[in-house]
């Protein structure tokens, strides 16, 4: 087993310089509702920056009016309108399927977005963490009855970066970005771990 000096000796290793994230805003929590738009993002973890890879409104055949008062269209700036227009989501596929082919994939909530995904088809690396499990511990934020919770992606962003004021959009990529951060400011403390 080799052990790394210091994060700089990890960080020079090919394989652990850039992962990417992936966030999804849907109809329903339930894999039945539709995926409306996705979100992809890359995370350099020798400096912290990303980079938007895929970013895009999405329309799933089943769309349609019965969608209308979903939960999503009135918590973030996202318009029913705006997914009529959207491109289909099997004329975007190859390319979201190409991005997932490159990266090792993570999700604030894999369950969910991987759920949502690996039931339309994606093929998803299942080899990095999910971010959301290792704040659960990062953060350890108490139910009232004990035992740590899975904070929301909000929760934990209020947890790490006390002193922003970020709201979190509900909007693929920018959320995306946020949880990239978190990802990051974990990682940095040691506590979001990638296997050499």
């Amino acid at each position: 087993m080799h052990i790394f000096r210091d994060i700089n000796d990890f960080l020079k290793k090919p394989n652990h310089k850039k992962i990417a994230i992936i966030d999804i805003e849907t109809t329903d929590i339930k894999t039945e509702g539709c995926i409306i738009e996705i979100g992809i993002v890359e995370l350099d973890l020798m400096t912290g920056e990303t980079r938007i890879l895929f970013d895009s409104l999405v329309k799933e055949p089943l769309f349609g009016d019965i969608h209308r008062n979903s939960w999503i269209f009135f918590n973030s700036d996202l318009k029913f309108e705006d997914v009529v227009n959207a491109p289909g989501l099997d004329h975007v596929k190859d390319e979201i399927q190409e991005i997932l082919n490159q990266y090792s994939l993570t999700a604030y909530n894999n369950a969910f977005d991987f759920g949502f995904m690996e039931s339309r088809g994606f093929t998803i690396k299942k080899d990095i963490p999910d971010i959301m499990a290792v704040a659960k511990e990062a953060c350890k934020i108490m139910y009232a009855k004990g035992g740590y919770k899975n904070p929301r992606m909000q929760e934990a962003w209020d947890n790490l970066f006390p002193n922003t004021n970020y709201r979190e959009a509900h909007r693929a990529v920018d959320d995306a970005i946020h949880e990239a951060e978190i990802l990051f400011e974990m990682y940095k403390r040691g506590e979001y771990k990638i296997e050499p």
